[in-house]
């Protein structure tokens, strides 16, 4: 009855790796099918798998761990057998075959007893370092964590031995054969190292559910039975060093295959293809631009250019920055691109001021803003550089919030602090003469009061003024 028993498992182990090989009809599909078979196989997915281990009861009455119930460490022995099949680079399903004798006692030696075991199970294998594999990752492939789970069934004979009791012989306690009503379970984790494309060594751990309170022999009922109350199965751990052989005429094992190796290949041989030749017509001008694009082919030489090949003029004042003398501020070819003397006031106040957003201050206060630090820079700059001496008036103005008084006042000390922070930049003072406006002079009359015009023209009411002071006579 054994025998047939486990004829029937393996019968079935095989009839359901059959269908996993059969080709589909492909008179069921378009015409650019094409059926996988045998022939098209890269890779092995057959192995036989062979362990060595201990076994150690746990969670039982009798028990061969020290954790109050037995007073010493008992070992056994544990030998296994798998056949293996491969179904994809990170599932496997294997029948395992396990033979081996638990140890365990009570009371340090007063009790002892041991179990002969046989058991037969389907398993499955998880191979989660090729599921988490990473995308980035192409290291050599060599190490796999793997997680184990499956249902069979076991026969077992314990014996027990009292000797405080009188029974000085071991007496067999149980004897359960293999069938559906024993079934076990067992679950556990394992650690895989590839030595070549033959072998592998395993280390592996299980946790096994036999589903029966007489495994470890202290049998149903009688005198040891549920001495220690809350379970009715006792549970063992396996740990098994383990090898593993692959079959097949391929050189490599579908258990080790990195899923995205093909990706990197194809990938590379698309880097490969897309080389391109460009600069077919060569850079005349040799501007870094090829004249394939290049808008302006005759670029003298070290002038800085944009991407499509022009000459750069920052301050777009038609004169390129390599001849420039003053590249951010504009002026006429006949000066070197620099400003007249009768332009300066103009760029300073529409080239820099308007441009750059204009001068702000913070609230009821004659502090610079932050935001405006930069253009007063820029002012500075063109003072220092093409002002040759002349003297400025630095007008300030407010909007018509407030009264007359106030807004004066508020002027004056804010025309004090810009003054007062150019020549912190180098200007001299003798050129800076102030003038506070207040709201006698609106850029937009019409918002007197404020209260009739949006916050942006109040705003543009709010400005600093800079005139060559013989402008002002």
């Amino acid at each position: 009855m054994n025998k047939r028993c486990i004829l029937f498992v393996f019968m079935l182990f095989c009839l359901g790796f059959k269908g996993f090989s059969q080709t589909v009809n492909s008179e069921n599909f378009t015409a650019d099918y094409v059926p996988f078979n045998n022939t098209d196989r890269q890779f092995n997915d057959w192995s036989v798998s062979i362990y060595a281990g201990l076994p150690w009861l746990q969670s039982s009455d009798f028990t061969s761990i020290d954790n109050g119930a037995s007073g010493k460490w008992r070992t056994g022995y544990d030998f296994q057998l798998s056949i293996n099949k491969q179904i994809s680079h990170a599932f496997a399903l294997s029948l395992l075959g396990q033979y081996g004798k638990t140890n365990q006692g009570y009371r340090d030696d007063d009790i002892k007893a041991y179990t002969d075991y046989l058991g037969i199970s389907l398993l499955g294998d998880l191979n989660l370092s090729s599921i988490f594999r990473r995308v980035d990752n192409r290291s050599h492939y060599r190490w796999a964590l793997h997680l184990y789970a499956g249902v069979g069934t076991i026969q077992y004979k314990a014996y027990t031995k009292d000797i405080a009791g009188g029974w000085p012989d071991y007496v067999q306690m149980a004897d359960v054969k293999l069938g559906v009503g024993s079934f076990f379970g067992q679950v556990g984790g394992g650690l895989a190292y590839k030595l070549n494309n033959r072998f592998d060594l395993l280390l592996k751990a299980m946790y096994v559910i036999t589903g029966d309170n007489a495994f470890d022999g202290s049998g149903e009922t009688g005198p040891w039975a549920h001495l220690h109350p809350g379970g009715d199965s006792d549970n063992f751990i396996t740990t098994s060093l383990g090898l593993n052989y692959k079959i097949g005429k391929h050189s490599e094992f579908l258990g080790w295959v990195d899923p995205l190796r093909d990706i990197y290949t194809k990938l590379q041989t698309l880097e490969d293809k897309q080389v391109s030749e460009v600069c077919v017509f060569g850079d005349k001008d040799d501007d870094g631009v090829c004249d394939d694009w290049d808008r302006e082919l005759n670029t003298p030489k070290g002038a800085r250019v944009d991407g499509s090949g022009v000459a750069l003029d920052v301050d777009m004042d038609g004169v390129i920055d390599l001849y420039d003398k003053c590249p951010t501020f504009p002026g006429p070819a006949s000066n070197d691109g620099c400003p007249l003397p009768e332009q300066l006031a103009k760029t300073l106040n529409d080239d820099i001021i308007v441009k750059l957003g204009g001068i702000n201050f913070n609230f009821d206060s004659d502090r610079i803003s932050l935001d405006s630090q930069p253009v007063l820079d820029q002012v500075a700059d063109a003072i220092i550089q093409y002002g040759g001496g002349r003297s400025f008036l630095v007008e300030g103005h407010t909007d018509a919030v407030g009264t007359h008084e106030y807004n004066m006042n508020l002027s004056k000390r804010r025309v004090a602090s810009v003054i007062k922070y150019l020549a912190s930049k180098g200007v001299s003072p003798s050129q800076l003469t102030g003038r506070g406006m207040g709201a006698t002079d609106l850029k937009n009359p019409e918002c007197n009061p404020a209260s009739k015009c949006p916050e942006w023209k109040n705003k543009e009411n709010r400005r600093v003024v800079f005139k060559l002071l013989e402008e002002t006579n």
